[in-house]
């Protein structure tokens, strides 16, 4: 068993109902019943209303466009793992498989566990305790949102809009590995090019390898 003791030390927030902490560090390859997914679906909205909120507030002049790609920036899978991991939460997670520690390439599971501990937080401690975490913990993130960095799928998109008026075009080549680390590899091409292959822990991050290497194709960076 976990000492959520600890953990709750360390997130400097004490839990009433601490089976509520205990489900949002469970991955489901350690019970399929009793898991942190139904949290992890709360935590995503309520991670995604107070960064929007926070977005809001800190970029008053900015179009609806541009507070949508720093708000993609701050929710992506990779940067909710980086905020994991930062906390610790690697060393709590509970898997089935007890030999495995979670690595920091772990990104779904580091990024599940997360939104599920703002559910669970959410829950037990309210909204204004929830908040405060999720201001305290992004805080970097934040701070660097007024630099908008693009992405390579949306550059590639914007890209072939623009010349093309077509979207680009990605496509599953293959799927492998254990449920808990899949490996993904999807092709993407727009018109006149070749397809190029990423790969990834997850299809969004085939994509965007994928579309990373045909920007640098057509030397787009």
């Amino acid at each position: 068993m976990i000492n959520t003791g600890k953990f709750e030390k360390e997130i400097k927030i004490k839990f009433d109902n601490k089976s509520l902490l205990i489900s949002a560090l469970t991955h489901k390859s350690a019970n399929k019943n009793t898991n942190n997914e139904k949290l992890e679906f709360l935590g995503d909205r309520v991670l995604g209303l107070v960064l929007s909120k926070k977005l809001f507030d800190l970029h008053p002049n900015e179009n609806e466009g541009v507070l949508d790609k720093k708000f993609a920036n701050l929710v992506k899978r990779k940067s909710c793992s980086d905020v994991a991991w930062s906390i610790g939460i690697q060393n709590y997670i509970i898997t089935g498989n007890t030999k495995k520690k979670v690595t920091k390439n772990d990104d779904k599971i580091l990024g599940d566990c997360c939104e599920a501990l703002i559910g669970a937080i959410f829950i037990d401690k309210g909204f204004e305790v929830v908040k405060n975490f999720i201001l305290k913990v992004w805080k970097k993130k934040i701070d660097n949102s007024n630099v908008t960095l693009l992405d390579p799928k949306t550059q590639l998109q914007e890209y072939s809009l623009k010349i093309f008026k077509k979207l680009p075009i990605y496509q599953l080549v293959s799927s492998s590995g254990p449920r808990h680390r899949p490996l993904y590899k999807i092709s993407v091409s727009i018109i006149g090019s070749k397809q190029f292959v990423g790969a990834g822990r997850s299809k969004q991050e085939a994509e965007l390898d994928g579309a990373r290497k045909l920007l640098n194709s057509i030397n787009i960076k």
